[in-house]
């Protein structure tokens, strides 16, 4: 079916359905939902059978769902109705939830519906179920909506779909339905509302005099402080612990509301900066054991002879003293008498690369780059140059750009079977990238798949980077399920008779590698192209970089996306 995808921006659902449905065969084009005659435009050209809307933040033009049928995938259950969705079911505490595809009309998401698809839910950020469980079930939504269109079945009306009895039109959820009042609630209800909020907008309040927005609440279980209730009572790796009246939360990031630069999302050690004067560090080592709820950016555990590299850095980010630490704790694990060692990231990002952030907030933002990409090839090098166990990137989250060949650094690839990997570096102002990628991609994809995949820009589902040889293997269709199957694989690997044939291999292989060019020499030609990104004329990857951080709004959709423009502009 020829496909036309209305949306916001092409987030992670929408790269998902992107994806499974290119995969199915359909043939799919994007356009970014920037203004009515825009979007008329792209119907104009494409002239599709359907279009579906996968993440909208305003309605479909009458002008354009009187004429074609389209499909909007809402992620809430049959009869919900509103904007904000999954936040009112995080907040209310709904035991599960759901996705439902309908058929647009004049009503929002009030429209026959075609299909729906539910979900348990379980304490996670609104990002994470988003991520994860929303969008599992909008694929299933979505697949058998496609079957039913071509069955030539008709929708339910939303009185006579199949609902639950709590579906309902629900408002637009602000900063007043979200607010924490730090005396009157408990730990729970705190991380429910940060929960309900994080990745946007966030939870307006006041900290240490300074008005922000909170992202990524973690639950603290140790020992409580007397403290007044919303309190900052210490910090770690850049986040701040707040008392609440039961007990205590992790604040990892804030977004500053006072109207001073910059605005946009940083570590909230870095946000606060003289405010946290008198408040202590609590540190705490990866090895460190403990036995209650906490958080810390990175942690090691061992099981017998296989050791877990833990680093579920903020959305992927990995700046330039989160890739020291990351290296440290990986020459320290290396240094244990174990077989294997799992790199298991985090369970919703494995690693997206440099932390462009970060960079963005430096007052040298091309200094900070390349102090950045420099500390993040000194990681991909620590794994490179293990001989002693054998490395596994187990990716139970999505990955992109240099973290995408991060993971390609480890001997064995698995992938948990909903994962998308991002496998290139151009859409972020044709940046050449490093990370040994000219070393690693074509060891493992033939010449044609890795100009394809470096240059088409587009995503990859794990079935599809398995097919291509990109990864070993793709697997788990939860993460739980991933996780069981990774500790099989890997303990068999540690207890494989032929363990100490495979590492000899693995040094002998190293070394011929290294007699035909050596990864000194990869990683000085990348960084000359990278110093070009950075500190050249074509400004390109600084402009790039500041609209994404700042969130600049798309004025076109990009031709790798729009096959509709690209075929009217001609070859590129």
């Amino acid at each position: 079916m020829r496909i036309l995808f209305l949306t916001h921006a092409f987030n992670s659902l929408t790269q998902r359905l992107h994806s499974e449905l290119t995969q199915d065969g359909h043939e799919l084009s994007v356009e970014f939902d920037i203004n009515d005659r825009v979007t008329e435009e792209a119907v104009a050209l494409w002239r599709p059978e359907l279009i579906v809307a996968p993440f909208l933040k305003r309605r479909i033009p009458e002008s354009v769902w009187w004429r074609h049928r389209c499909i909007v995938v809402h992620p809430g259950i049959v009869g919900d109705r509103g904007p904000s969705a999954l936040d009112w079911a995080i907040l209310e505490g709904e035991p599960d939830w759901g996705v439902t595809a309908i058929e647009a009309n004049g009503e929002l998401d009030g429209g026959a519906v075609w299909a729906s698809a539910g979900f348990a839910m379980r304490e996670a950020t609104k990002s994470s179920l988003y991520r994860n469980e929303v969008t599992e079930a909008a694929v299933k939504a979505l697949r058998l909506t496609l079957q039913r269109l071509a069955a030539g079945e008709r929708p339910q009306s939303p009185c006579d779909a199949p609902a639950s009895g709590r579906g309902r039109a629900r408002p637009l959820m602000r900063q007043a339905d979200r607010a924490i009042e730090w005396a009157q609630d408990d730990a729970a209800t705190v991380l429910r509302k940060v929960h309900a909020s994080d990745g946007s907008p966030g939870v307006l309040d006041e900290v240490l005099g300074l008005p922000a927005f909170l992202y990524g609440a973690h639950l603290e279980g140790g020992a409580r402080v007397a403290a007044d209730a919303g309190a900052v009572i210490a910090q770690r790796d850049g986040a701040i612990l707040r008392a609440t009246r039961d007990g205590a939360v992790w604040i990892t990031h804030l977004r500053r509301a006072d109207g001073a630069v910059p605005d946009f999302k940083l570590p909230a050690a870095m946000v606060l900066g003289d405010r946290l004067a008198g408040v202590p560090q609590a540190p705490l080592a990866p090895d460190a054991e403990v036995d209650a709820p906490t958080w810390r950016e990175i942690r090691y555990e061992e099981t017998g002879p296989v050791g877990w590299l833990h680093f579920p850095f903020h959305n992927g980010a990995m700046g330039t003293a989160q890739c020291q630490a990351l290296t440290a704790a990986l020459r320290s694990a290396k240094a244990r008498p174990t077989r294997v060692i799992v790199l298991a990231g985090g369970p919703d990002y494995w690693s997206n690369g440099i932390h462009l952030n970060l960079i963005e907030a430096h007052p040298q933002p091309a200094d900070e780059s390349w102090r950045n990409i420099n500390a993040m090839d000194d990681l991909v090098l620590e794994i490179l140059l293990t001989d002693q166990q054998l490395t596994v990137a187990a990716m139970a989250g999505n990955a992109g750009a240099g973290g995408a060949f991060l993971a390609l650094a480890a001997d064995h690839v698995w992938a948990r079977s909903g994962v998308l990997l991002n496998p290139h570096y151009k859409g972020m102002g044709n940046l050449y990238g490093s990370e040994y990628w000219t070393y690693l991609l074509p060891r493992r994809v033939a010449p044609d798949a890795a100009h394809a995949l470096m240059n088409d820009r587009l995503p990859v589902t794990a079935a599809r980077a398995a097919a291509l040889g990109l990864i070993d293997a793709a697997f788990g269709a939860d993460p739980s399920s991933f996780h069981a199957e990774t500790t099989t694989r890997a303990q068999a690997l540690a207890e494989s008779g032929d363990f100490d044939r495979m590492l000899q291999a693995k040094s002998k292989k190293r070394a011929a590698d290294e007699a035909v060019k050596p990864l000194a020499a990869y990683r000085a030609e990348e960084l000359e192209r990278m110093k070009l990104n950075f500190y050249g004329f074509d400004s390109s990857y600084h402009v790039a970089r500041h609209a994404f951080v700042t969130k600049v709004p798309r004025s076109r959709t990009p031709l790798w996306l729009a096959k509709h423009r690209a075929q009217k502009a001609g070859p590129r």
